[in-house]
């Protein structure tokens, strides 16, 4: 790609920290090295075979679908007392990542911070195929998924709407707008890069379907002050949402009177999770594409470390949580608060709890470490470790709680099936599968943002 030649001294001095761009690149260079995936490069083996293994597990989960339609949601684990199994652990976990990319791009955005500009991309992106594998499981969890439409309100002859009282409802609401206004974050941060590869493209087809895409950006002063505008105002919009999306999905179980559900930490609990399992997720993506790609120089150990410090903040609040349920528990005096939580560590899925512990609070232990916090083989290590982690305190917060309710008479274990297991590995085919393909037709990393950040680090605004 072309592009004028802009060079300068970087100012940095001994007391600096590292750059947030390696080297002095042009925005020439910086245009070519993000541009050139999607347009230029050929179809590279390591893609194919991520694409082929996604591939394989999608036409699983399509498998699990057809035959969960065929036969029912009997064919999944769940029973009574345990109504509530994979799908909506599952659920949780998916909500939960998707956090992270609105997280990245919004909040760094208003708070200005430099090092958000390179991975603000891909987090997004992120966001939208995790809150796309999130939404499949309510609505297969209805049993008859094609009556979805009774969950909205809309005038009807049969005078049915839905009870918004519910917690169950809100969640519809709060899903279906948190997507809405990530999507067009999403595509408002991108029309200049739509632009950009509109005039680099050399195939015709190509062309044209990207100067459809940028909304017929010149990039004239006044296109630019409507640009910054708006997307200052979506970061606005957005940063509420990030908050009110997992507080509401929190509600599902702080507004029932399960023991171990009925607390009012839950939402800031949740949030926190959320963030926490958000950020690992982008780390487990990020750290094999930079690689793949040789972005080093604008994937930086800066950007790698500071978001293993956002993981070890979390990981605390998250610490915080677990002690502050158990310890409200133990002072309600409740007897089925207190024996519930007993049961976690003890009864049938201790295993479930220990993973918890030793993922989630153990094991991020170790970022108090520099050294680790820039060891990129044992960040992306530590990154698979916590998403696990976080699976399981979903697992444990659902499972335990409802299969060891108030009446002793009505418990009973829950064990999940191989469909459950088919369709939560399905989606993982739908997630990877979505974040190759937009690598093979979108800018990674946002060319105009990182073009602004070099002139901000060439007059040492990056610190």
């Amino acid at each position: 790609m072309q592009g004028h030649e802009r060079k300068g001294p970087v100012m940095e001095t001994s007391a600096s920290p590292a750059p947030v761009v390696l080297g002095q690149p042009t925005y020439a260079e910086i245009g070519e090295q993000i541009g050139s995936i999607p347009l230029t490069r050929r179809l590279l083996p390591g893609w194919v075979l991520a694409f082929l293994a996604a591939s394989v597990l999608f036409m699983g989960l399509m498998s699990a679908v057809g035959w969960l339609l065929a036969r029912g949601v009997g064919i999944w684990g769940i029973d009574i007392p345990v109504a509530w199994g994979f799908a909506i652990v599952n659920f949780v976990w998916w909500i939960g990542i998707g956090h992270a990319g609105t997280f990245i791009s919004a909040i760094l955005l208003l708070l200005r911070q430099p090092w958000r500009t390179s991975i603000n991309r891909l987090s997004e992106t992120m966001t939208l195929f995790a809150v796309s594998c999130a939404g499949l499981f309510p609505l297969l969890h209805l049993g008859r998924p094609w009556l979805f439409y009774y969950m909205l309100p809309y005038p009807n002859t049969m005078t049915l709407w839905p009870q918004f009282r519910s917690a169950l409802v809100w969640d519809i609401f709060a899903v279906l707008t948190y997507l809405t206004i990530s999507i067009l974050f999403w595509y408002t941060g991108m029309l200049p890069d739509l632009a950009s590869m509109r005039d680099h493209a050399r195939n015709p087809l190509v062309k044209r379907i990207y100067a459809v895409l940028c909304l017929g950006w010149r990039g004239s002063a006044l296109h630019w002050h409507r640009w910054e505008s708006g997307y200052i105002l979506m970061a606005g919009l957005s940063t509420p949402l990030v908050v009110s999306v997992h507080s509401t999905v929190s509600a599902d179980f702080a507004t029932a009177i399960v023991p171990g559900w009925h607390s009012t930490i839950f939402p800031p609990f949740f949030v926190a999770g959320a963030i926490y399992s958000g950020f690992a997720m982008v780390l487990t993506l990020l750290i094999p594409i930079r690689a793949y790609y040789r972005l080093h120089s604008l994937i930086t150990e800066r950007h790698l470390e500071a978001m293993a410090k956002m993981l070890l903040v979390t990981g605390w609040i998250v610490i915080f949580g677990y002690v502050a349920e158990n310890f409200i528990a133990w002072y309600s005096g409740d007897p089925f608060e207190m024996s519930i939580f007993f049961k976690r560590a003890t009864g049938w899925y201790r295993v479930s709890f220990a993973f918890m512990i030793f993922c989630n609070v153990i094991s991020v232990q170790s970022l108090w470490s520099g050294s680790l916090r820039r060891n990129v083989l044992f960040l992306w290590a530590l990154s698979l470790v916590i998403n696990v982690g976080m699976w399981f305190e979903r697992f444990v917060i659902v499972v335990t709680s409802l299969s060891q309710d108030y009446l002793p008479s009505s418990w009973a274990p829950y064990k999940p099936t191989f469909w459950d297991l088919l369709t939560f590995a399905g989606t993982f085919g739908l997630f990877l599968g979505g974040m190759a393909l937009f690598l093979r037709v979108l800018p990674a990393i946002s060319m105009s943002e990182m073009r602004e950040l070099l002139d901000r680090q060439e007059r040492g605004e990056t610190a």
